[in-house]
């Protein structure tokens, strides 16, 4: 079975327009995966002028876009490079670019930061950045920050969605990931076994879940009733058995000889 192979995030410029990749434009990969992300959705509505506010009839009214922002967090460790910088700056700076304006496309005389797509697997996130707080830390005896984390605030006009292509999204059934069961209070694992169609094979699941005692089990408790061990010469469980060694006494004894000195 071949590993899986882990997906790094990355930070790509787009056109002002979001509407593809700049040709030539930056793109980096994260050092560290965000941990978690944050995503939240805004329509912009304002409270009409007029109306009777007393009679109920002035209701609010929407009036732009819908607004899609993204809030993440990237860290940054130079120690855990294989060849480290002196400054964790020196990474961070990748970061900054995406929110540092340039000349807008659409006329030279104006500003405008780069589109910027944050990209994880089927994550997708097109829009600008409209904030970073960067945090230092861990700093070497020359004073210079050696680990930061970068809190990234991203936005777009529109409300966007995430698009799977008419995928059901059902994942089959692979070791490792088979729904476990969980034990009901006062249940036994026979029940368990025989309402799945198991009930002769309960010893082997047993067996499989490392279950001591079958017919007390702990309620919540999760079994894999599809795992199995083989078992042979029949096991019992809830049985005793002791079992005494014979004691044996023996004694010994010897006797050596005192040693001599002759002075002379």
């Amino acid at each position: 079975m071949s590993e899986a192979v882990l997906v790094k995030a990355k930070l790509i410029e787009l056109k002002q327009d979001l509407t593809s990749e700049l040709p030539g434009g930056k793109k980096i990969d994260v050092q560290f995966n965000p941990e978690n992300m944050k995503v939240s959705f805004a329509n912009q509505v304002a409270e009409p002028k007029g109306g009777d506010q007393k009679a109920g009839t002035a209701g609010r009214q929407f009036v732009g876009a819908g607004t899609t922002k993204l809030v993440l967090t990237l860290w940054f460790d130079v120690t855990a490079m294989d060849k480290p910088v002196d400054d964790v700056r020196r990474l961070t700076a990748d970061v900054i670019y995406f929110m540092t304006p340039t000349k807008a496309d659409s006329d030279p005389k104006k500003l405008a930061p780069p589109g910027t797509r944050f990209s994880w697997g089927s994550f997708i996130f097109d829009g600008m950045v409209e904030g970073l707080e960067e945090s230092l830390e861990f700093f070497s005896a020359a004073g210079k920050p050696l680990r930061a984390s970068v809190a990234v605030t991203m936005s777009q006009q529109k409300i966007l969605v995430a698009d799977f292509k008419g995928s059901s999204g059902i994942v089959p059934n692979r070791p490792g990931q088979r729904p476990f069961t969980p034990a009901p209070q006062g249940g036994s694992l026979q029940k368990m076994a025989g309402a799945a169609g198991k009930g002769g094979d309960w010893q082997g699941i047993a067996a499989a879940n490392n279950i001591e005692d079958p017919l007390r089990m702990s309620p919540g408790a999760l079994i894999d009733l599809d795992a199995s061990v083989s078992v042979g010469g029949g096991i019992g469980f809830g049985a005793s058995a002791s079992i005494s060694a014979p004691s044996v006494s023996a004694s010994a004894a010897v006797s050596l000889p005192a040693p001599s000195l002759s002075i002379s």
